[in-house]
């Protein structure tokens, strides 16, 4: 790999390729999923191809970074997932050849920006780190001070580098990736929300029996981690958990950063760096306009609300003719469609019905119409992947007789999930714990993205978890109307 330094681009790259198999009779069955970081928009975008009869296979995507880290995933096999390495404005061809027993036997990628070591093993070792145990008795931290924890995190951190710096087969270049990455995974999962993990911590250690422990209250000087990371290292813009992370600190209420909202940019950002510059480290560079840029992201990915002429104005002020503005701006654009499709967000409130009478009720309300009906949380990946993906195809039956609705539980912060159902738009209910044990349990769901699909009549004629793709799904509702 490379040792180049990403810059800000508002590019785009063609992805050609062709699946090469001994076994042709599924060949345009073959699913490629492409994973494209978008740190300046702040999102990772998705896109899906099939291949054709002959395996081939072509898609245009929308970089933000003059060379791109993307992930690859082949429907063929599961651990089917590869690190590719694009440039905005180029064509990447990646031919691969399967033997019998569907394992690799050859990767061929033009132009070679990667080792194929790099390709196929870097995710996998992520897999390693994330999934490692240390095998140590657990602790109860929440007992503990919050610096005794932070020192723990770091050791818990430390042991997980080893994995990936130990690694003989990726080269220097992208351990420094993956590890940057896996930074900001652990520490955005697990340190970020104290009182959300110290909970986690109690409940796994004791049976709480209802009690709730003493969770110590932290303040803005319990992130002084972050500068540990040197968030000015364009590297970051390599690193898929970025748009994540950077996300969580616009949203964390303890450091408290304001909605940009129709700000003058110099004014929010001077007003975001009395908050973290001694956090952070430092009081300027790259990354103050990335955040900034971030936080016009999450009106646009968050809320589908367009950009309004008085942001545009500051936008062309702040960043004139720059790259970053023109990423913003594509964005914006691609967000006006979106919003075109998108129905008003209703809140409705269930709290006082009984548990065995929460669906029933809901499918009462929708008399007449195909509903389907969205069980998911705030927290859930997965679901927010499902919904993202969603979008455009939930909008073609906006005018029809089918109800969206959305249901999740306490797990989900309210005023997160107050803030993310702006951009998901249709029915949503905030269940009580017992009313969703029994929805879960009633339904047999172990786990989230589940759904449920009932008829015109208000017959339930298919529930499922994991979100089976746009396709599949737009042909069972179409079948029910």
């Amino acid at each position: 790999m490379a040792t180049d330094t990403p810059t800000i681009v508002a590019g785009t790259c063609k992805i050609t390729g062709r699946i090469i198999s001994p076994h042709d009779t599924n060949k345009n069955n073959i699913l490629i999923v492409i994973t494209v970081l978008h740190p300046i928009s702040g999102e990772n975008v998705r896109h899906k191809v099939l291949v054709d009869r002959s395996g081939k296979f072509s898609i245009d995507v929308e970089v933000e970074t003059a060379t791109s880290l993307v992930g690859l995933y082949i429907s063929l096999k599961l651990e089917n997932t590869f690190l590719v390495k694009l440039t905005s404005g180029g064509v990447t061809n990646i031919d691969i050849t399967y033997n019998s027993d569907y394992e690799i036997k050859n990767i061929d990628v033009t132009p070679a920006g990667m080792t194929q070591n790099d390709m196929t093993q870097g995710l996998e070792v992520m897999s390693k780190m994330i999934g490692h145990r240390s095998g140590r008795t657990p602790e109860p931290l929440h007992e503990k001070s919050t610096d005794y924890f932070l020192n723990y995190a770091k050791t818990i951190l430390s042991e997980r580098l080893a994995i990936v710096n130990n690694d003989t087969l990726i080269s220097k270049e992208l351990k420094g990736v993956l590890s940057r990455d896996f930074c900001l995974f652990l520490y955005n999962a697990h340190v970020f929300d104290y009182e959300e993990y110290m909970m986690l911590n109690y409940r796994n250690l004791k049976d709480n029996k209802g009690k709730k422990p003493e969770i110590k209250k932290i303040d803005r000087s319990y992130y002084h981690f972050l500068k540990d990371f040197n968030l000015n290292d364009p590297q970051y813009l390599y690193c898929f958990t970025f748009p994540e992370f950077q996300k969580t600190i616009l949203q964390n209420e303890i450091l408290g950063l304001p909605v940009i909202g129709e700000s003058d940019i110099p004014a929010w950002l001077a007003k975001a760096k009395v908050i973290l510059s001694d956090l952070v480290g430092f009081e300027d560079g790259l990354y103050y306009d990335i955040l900034a840029a971030n936080a016009y992201g999450r009106q646009l990915n968050e809320e589908i609300k367009p950009l309004t002429e008085k942001q545009k104005e500051h936008i062309v002020n702040y960043w004139k003719n720059g790259e970053i503005a023109k990423i913003l701006f594509r964005k914006n654009l691609q967000v006006i469609e979106l919003n075109k499709l998108k129905s008003p967000t209703i809140i409705n409130d269930i709290s006082l019905v009984s548990n065995d009478k929460v669906i029933e009720t809901i499918v009462a309300k929708h008399k007449g119409k195909v509903i389907f009906i969205d069980l998911w949380a705030t927290w859930c990946a997965p679901c927010l992947e499902a919904m993202q993906e969603f979008r455009g195809a939930k909008g073609e039956f906006r005018d029809k007789k089918v109800a969206f609705v959305y249901l999740t539980n306490g797990s989900s912060p309210r005023k997160l999930w107050e803030e993310k159902i702006k951009g998901i738009g249709n029915e949503h209910y905030y269940l009580t714990a017992s009313q969703w044990e029994y929805i879960m349990n009633h339904f047999e769901f172990e786990g989230i993205p589940s759904y449920l699909l009932y008829n015109k009549k208000g017959v339930l004629t298919n529930k499922f978890t994991a979100f089976p793709g746009n396709k599949e799904v737009k042909e069972m509702i179409s079948g029910l109307l």
